[in-house]
């Protein structure tokens, strides 16, 4: 059976395009709908679906840094607002876009020639693609998606986090990274450490991505107190951050975001 996840964080237009595919490809099984790039990132990761339906708008990580980054045979379809001028840099590509408002018969298409590319078993989309110049369209258009994503009026500043009866108010700014650590997450700053109960999904998405982001799925860090990186034998990069002896293993669906290093 063909797999998928569908990325929105416009929860609605996820769950209407979910219910056209599933009338169209009654066979499809969606796996996940992500509300953001980093999440849907992460799963893309984790599930390894056959497909993933990309908003190309979405905070955290926009949908073509999340194509950028996958590894493995994961197709991708975006889902965009953009114009028929601005994506037909995709037109000729193996990688398919669908223009929101989603039309039934435009997404019939694309179910269409998702399922031939399946029986004859063409290459991975992003694969083949970016030899093709698929990667020189995803970033010329980067910049303008980035913009987009990251135009969030009000961004966490504060988190509140208790111990015994003394409750902290730790500034955002002063923390080196939160973590998922069972049913807590925990903030580390460079002289202390809390335990808070938001998931390290809701913190994506409050937090200005110019700032942060997220290097595993239990993980995101403050890149102003980015202080080196390091690659193992088996090159598995981990982190290491200002006021911190430890480091922070990066999974590699985030390997991309730290390429320069």
């Amino acid at each position: 059976m063909t797999t998928c996840l569908i990325a929105d964080d416009e929860p609605h237009l996820a769950r209407a395009l979910a219910s056209e595919l599933a009338m169209l490809w009654p066979d499809l099984q969606l796996l996940h709908t992500a509300r953001n790039g980093v999440e849907a990132a992460d799963r893309i990761a984790e599930l390894q679906p056959d497909l993933a339906f990309l908003d190309i708008q979405m905070p955290g990580l926009t949908g073509l840094e999340v194509a950028q980054g996958i590894e493995g045979a994961t197709r991708v379809v975006f889902v965009t607002a953009y114009d028929e001028f601005a994506v037909q840099a995709f037109e000729q590509e193996a990688v398919d876009y669908v223009l929101k408002p989603v039309s039934r018969e435009r997404l019939g298409k694309t179910v269409e020639r998702i399922r031939r590319a399946l029986q004859t078993g063409a290459a991975p989309a992003i694969a083949a693609a970016s030899e093709a110049g698929l990667l020189a369209a995803l970033q010329r258009l980067l910049p303008q998606a980035q913009q987009a994503a990251r135009a969030v009026p009000e961004r966490l500043r504060w988190v509140r986090a208790g111990s015994g009866d003394i409750t902290h108010q730790v500034a955002v700014d002063d923390v080196l990274f939160f973590r998922a650590d069972d049913k807590y997450t925990c903030v580390q700053t460079a002289t202390a450490e809390h335990l808070i109960r938001t998931p390290i999904a809701e913190l994506a998405q409050q937090l200005d991505p110019a700032q942060f982001a997220q290097v595993h799925r239990s993980t995101i860090v403050n890149l102003r107190f980015l202080a080196g990186t390091r690659r193992d034998e088996a090159s598995r990069l981990f982190l290491r951050m200002h006021g911190w002896p430890g480091e922070l293993p990066v999974s590699r669906a985030y390997v991309p975001l730290f390429k320069a290093m």
